[in-house]
C-alpha cells in the first residue's frame, strides 16, 4: 500500500509539472466572475470579517514577547495574599489574528501551567478571551471592551462554580497597560451579590 501511495504522488507530481508552465501561458481567470452578485456581498462580508486590523496591531504591540510575572492571589478577602512568580511567553497567531500566551509558574507549591488566546472579533466588535490550564478541565471564556483613555481592557464571563455544581460564578477581568513593558491583570468574582478581587498579576518585560 504504501508503494501503490509514493508511486500515485509521483505520477501527481509530473503531470504537475507538466501542466504547470502550460496553464502558466495563459491569463488568470476572475474567481468570481460566475459569482452571483449574493455570492459576491457574501464573499466581501467573509473577507472582512476575517482582515486583521488596528485592534489586532495594538493587541501584538501590546502584548507579544516574553515577560515575567508576580501573582498575588486571595482565598481569604480578610487574609493576605498569597505570592507567587512565574513566567510566560506571547506570541501572534494566524497572521496576527490570535495572541497566545503561554504561562509557566507554581501555584500553592505545585507546578502551574496555562494558556491563554486573546483576539479581537471584528464581526461583534468585541475581544474575546480565552483561558485553560493543568488545574482545572475546564475551558473559560470571556469577551470585552478596550478602553483608549485608561488604556485598559475590561472582561466579562460566567465560569462553573467547582464549590457548587449547577451554579455559576460571574468574573470580571481587567487588564491595564501601564507602560509598553507592563502591564496588569486583576481578577473578580461575584458571590450572592458581593464583587471582591481574587488574583492580581503584574507582567514586566523581559529585556
Amino acid at each position: 500500500m504504501k508503494q501503490t501511495r509514493l508511486t500515485m504522488l509521483s505520477c501527481a507530481l509530473a503531470i504537475a509539472t507538466v501542466a504547470i508552465p502550460a496553464f502558466a501561458q495563459e491569463p488568470a481567470a476572475d474567481p468570481t466572475a460566475a459569482m452571483s452578485e449574493e455570492q459576491k456581498a457574501m464573499m466581501e462580508a467573509w473577507a472582512k470579517a476575517a482582515a486583521p486590523g488596528p485592534q489586532h496591531a495594538r493587541l501584538a504591540e501590546q502584548f507579544v514577547g516574553d515577560w515575567t510575572s508576580t501573582t498575588q492571589f486571595w482565598t481569604d478577602p480578610s487574609a493576605p495574599p498569597m505570592t507567587e512568580t512565574a513566567s510566560a511567553t506571547s506570541k501572534a497567531m494566524f497572521g496576527g489574528r490570535q495572541i497566545r500566551m503561554d504561562y509557566s509558574g507554581q501555584m500553592m507549591g505545585a507546578p502551574f501551567e496555562g494558556m491563554s488566546l486573546t483576539g479581537y472579533d471584528n464581526v461583534s466588535g468585541r475581544y474575546n478571551a480565552v483561558w485553560m490550564d493543568n488545574m482545572s478541565t475546564g475551558t473559560y471564556v470571556m469577551s470585552g471592551d478596550y478602553d483608549e483613555a485608561s488604556k485598559t481592557y475590561t472582561y466579562t464571563g460566567a465560569w462553573p462554580d467547582p464549590m457548587q455544581a449547577g451554579k455559576m460564578v460571574q468574573v470580571r477581568e481587567t487588564v491595564r497597560i501601564v507602560d509598553p513593558d507592563h502591564h496588569v491583570i486583576e481578577m473578580f468574582e461575584s458571590h450572592d451579590g458581593d464583587e471582591r478581587r481574587t488574583m492580581r498579576i503584574e507582567l514586566r518585560r523581559v529585556e
